[in-house]
């Protein structure tokens, strides 16, 4: 029997959202923070088009796209690369500035993929604790070394929907050393409506030690199509593109993002539509002593150590009412505590009834 060696990495594999309940054909799913109205008109008839031409390989450097995203964000094209979700480019960010040894922060809760695709290019996770769910400033510089390479960090954060403001956030560029990389994800920047915050895109645009990164899977609604996009210098974008997989963004999924980028109106809608039920289930919960972050993304983390149930307990009761929430046991290691997507008009009525019933009981 031949025995093939290969690498074996320390990592826990990132678990998304569970999707299937056994025994329910129909679930509601506010695990996965998806959009709550879908896609936009304009992007169903593109995927409709019986033209498409799938037999030839997509333009390798998705221009139109990111033509399109400079019009629209006011940006230069040159300073764009776009990726198979923004998650394919924060593993190239690894892939290009990560060496064996050399330290990425992240907050101590933040998106699972930072750490993963550290760790897998050898790079050590250096963890910065986090006050009240809350990226801090104090413990991010408190943990910066010689080897420090990459700080990165998700504004509003993932999966605890706490924020840094805009003075916050320049200031945490101020206080780093020069050499080191600020990495901004603005995954559910369009969400914001909160005055004291400011986007990365908006505040680094042009910093050549800023990397923003954005996505076409949250208010957009393209999850299944895997489409994101980075921002940053010149030089770091044309390094990029050189590891870059040459045709890494199916055609599909560069028109529908361009297309998606024109209807201002369905990215209107989706904005007031998140507040309005973000804010009814966060006033909604406090009834029941289940607390919240101030409404910013299209999530609430729910904090049950007020509540006369647990955080378990209440996702057991919801999955058997063909409900699911995203525990955030898995992977962030936050116990007692709950993330629920905002969903659609009929998602919320439906997750508010069955609260109404496990609680009556």
């Amino acid at each position: 029997m031949i025995t093939m060696r290969f690498k074996k990495f320390d990592i826990e594999a990132y678990k998304p959202g569970k999707s299937r309940i056994k025994k329910f054909r129909n679930i509601t799913k506010l695990s996965a923070n998806e959009s709550a109205l879908g896609i936009s008109a304009r992007v169903k008839k593109i995927i409709a088009n019986k033209n498409l031409n799938l037999s030839r390989y997509p333009d390798g450097k998705s221009k139109a796209l990111r033509i399109q995203i400079s019009k629209k964000f006011k940006c230069n094209k040159d300073r764009i690369i776009c990726g198979a979700g923004s998650d394919e480019v924060i593993q190239m960010l690894c892939q290009l500035f990560l060496k064996p040894k050399d330290e990425a922060i992240v907050p101590q809760f933040s998106f699972l993929m930072y750490r993963i695709y550290a760790k897998i290019v050898g790079a050590n996770v250096i963890f910065a604790k986090e006050k009240k769910f809350k990226v801090s400033l104090k413990e991010i510089i408190k943990r910066v070394s010689k080897k420090t390479k990459i700080v990165f960090l998700a504004n509003p954060n993932n999966p605890t929907g706490t924020y840094l403001t805009k003075d916050e956030l320049l200031e945490l560029r101020k206080r780093l050393r020069k050499d080191i990389l600020l990495v901004v994800d603005d995954a559910y920047a369009e969400y914001m409506k909160n005055k004291d915050y400011k986007s990365g895109l908006d505040l680094f645009k042009n910093k050549e030690n800023v990397f923003i990164l954005r996505t076409f899977s949250k208010i957009y609604g393209l999850s299944s199509l895997r489409i994101g996009w980075g921002y940053g210098s010149k030089k770091i974008i044309d390094a990029l593109n050189i590891i870059k997989p040459p045709f890494n963004v199916n055609e599909v999924a560069q028109k529908a993002a361009v297309e998606s980028l024109k209807d201002s109106k369905f990215v209107s809608r989706s904005v007031k539509h998140n507040f309005i039920y973000a804010t009814k289930l966060k006033i909604f919960l406090n009834k029941y002593d289940i607390n919240s972050n101030k409404v910013s993304a299209n999530f609430l983390l729910l904090d049950f150590e007020k509540c006369k149930f647990r955080a378990n307990y209440f996702y057991k009761k919801l999955k058997k009412k063909g409900i699911i929430l995203r525990s955030t046991e898995d992977g962030y290691k936050i116990k007692n505590t709950l993330r629920l997507t905002v969903g659609s008009k009929n998602d919320n009525v439906k997750f508010m009834k069955a609260v109404e019933s496990i609680f009556n009981k």
